[in-house]
């Protein structure tokens, strides 16, 4: 027997009277076209005042929708009992604070391990069905917020707010020197390195990229960054604080800037700050979203990781 997540409920308003069932789903309770293809399918996926009708009939005034989506679960992800830190959760999200040198989603090579393995067993130990969604990706040893998406819709809804950039990702980082303005915007368009293919790279002709950056605090010879992000581009934080020859304090992939024409003492210092953490010192401190089914604004924040806190100790001691 087919089993079903609560009901997603719109009531049909005197502006939608004569409009097709299908327009309402997709204007109003803003179900996507490819995922209304999959709900229509099911035997109680799209009901009409608790009668199952075809997409094709025209509403009126009062009459209730209700949207049943099939209960999911990530059948190729391994349980596995790995602890996490949960900073919200409700029917529809799982907001978690990942920790570094966690991967979020089984890869080639890495099947167990992973948060989503974390998050697989925790839910089967709950009883609960859910295929394991991320809304966004953190690199491996990038630590901080992460939300999951319960649903299709959820996912759905919060991949168009990102899209729209609605979504508000606020990094903070601790980086070599310090960009030559308290804040400002690069804008810098970035690829693949054709020599490294691996690694990105700032080119004239990339993908455009913009990074927001704020100087919250100065050290002898590196700083403390706050960043938002206006694109997402993979390793786009890294590349651009590169690009400005801030480069993120233990990134083993980005230590200096191509063609850096950093001095050997300088060179040297980096390579030393290198050393005092075992990960790129970048953390993903604070998200904010609207919830696809309430409507209301959420903001997440993880606290500042204990890694990231001893390194900015050593540096106000013995470099400011």
């Amino acid at each position: 027997m087919t089993a079903y997540y609560d009901p997603i409920e719109y009531k049909v308003q005197e502006e939608d009277s004569g409009m097709l069932l299908k327009t309402v789903l997709q204007r109003r309770v803003g179900i996507s076209r490819k995922l209304l293809s999959k709900i229509k399918l099911t035997e109680q996926g799209i009901m009409l005042n608790g009668e199952r009708v075809y997409i094709s009939v025209k509403v009126k005034q009062g009459d209730q929708v209700a949207i049943r989506l099939e209960q999911e679960e990530s059948e190729d992800i391994l349980p596995q009992p790995i602890p996490f830190e949960i900073l919200y959760e409700d029917d529809a999200l799982l907001v978690v604070n990942k920790e570094p040198g966690i991967i979020v989603h089984p890869t080639h090579g890495h099947y167990t391990g992973t948060l989503a393995n974390g998050v697989v067993h925790y839910w089967k130990e709950r009883g609960e069905r859910f295929r394991f969604r991320p809304i966004h990706r953190l690199d491996q040893e990038t630590s901080g917020v992460l939300a999951i998406a319960k649903n299709a819709y959820v996912h759905q809804h919060i991949s168009e707010q990102l899209i729209a950039g609605q979504v508000n990702k606020r990094y903070k980082a601790l980086v070599h020197g310090a960009p030559s303005s308290e804040e400002g915007t690069i804008d810098g368009p970035i690829d693949r390195d054709p020599d490294e293919p691996h690694r990105r790279i700032v080119t004239p002709d990339g993908y455009p990229a913009l990074t927001f950056y704020r100087i919250v605090e100065r050290f002898g010879g590196a700083s403390l960054v706050d960043i938002r992000l206006g694109t997402g581009r993979t390793h786009q934080i890294r590349v651009h604080m590169t690009s400005v020859g801030c480069p993120l304090i233990g990134d083993k992939m980005y230590t200096h800037p191509v063609g850096s024409d950093r001095p050997i003492d300088q060179k040297e210092r980096v390579d030393e700050l290198n050393l005092l953490i075992s990960r790129q010192a970048l953390h993903a401190a604070e998200l904010g979203l609207r919830h696809p089914l309430t409507g209301e604004e959420l903001r997440f924040e993880a606290p500042f990781p204990e890694d990231m806190n001893r390194l900015r100790e050593y540096l106000l001691t013995d470099y400011h």
